[in-house]
């Protein structure tokens, strides 16, 4: 009895660079220390931009092993932050932040194409 043991085919991605989305001290040194603590190193912050919130458009961030195709890998900071191509239409010239703060905290992006945020800051309109 054979096994048919399938090839791993390689992921087709492109690189992009800090024009696409820069993170900052804050963010690097958060997504380290979760990535450390999940085991994987040389893991990725996915970030995802979906329909929702009320201002029409949200963001998704996932840890993620690294990118998929059509992905777009950009290496900021010491991190790897993987973007769709879709998402990166509304992201481009971004930062991404983290703040300890109580009630406000979490990850942050500062988005220069967000034409409308609303008060909680975790939507936007482009």
């Amino acid at each position: 009895m054979r096994l048919h043991i399938p090839r791993m085919s390689a992921v087709n991605y492109k690189t992009g660079n800090e024009k696409l989305i820069k993170v900052l001290d804050g963010a690097s040194q958060h997504l380290n220390a979760l990535l450390k603590k999940q085991g994987r190193p040389d893991g990725a912050l996915r970030i995802a931009v979906v329909g929702g919130g009320c201002s029409g458009l949200q963001y998704k961030m996932d840890l993620t092993d690294g990118p998929r195709d059509r992905d777009i890998l950009v290496r900021s900071n010491e991190v790897n932050v993987v973007i769709d191509p879709k998402s990166a239409l509304f992201v481009a010239g971004s930062e991404l932040d983290y703040s300890d703060d109580l009630q406000q905290g979490g990850f942050k992006v500062s988005n220069p194409n967000a034409q409308v945020t609303c008060s909680c800051g975790e939507s936007f309109a482009a």
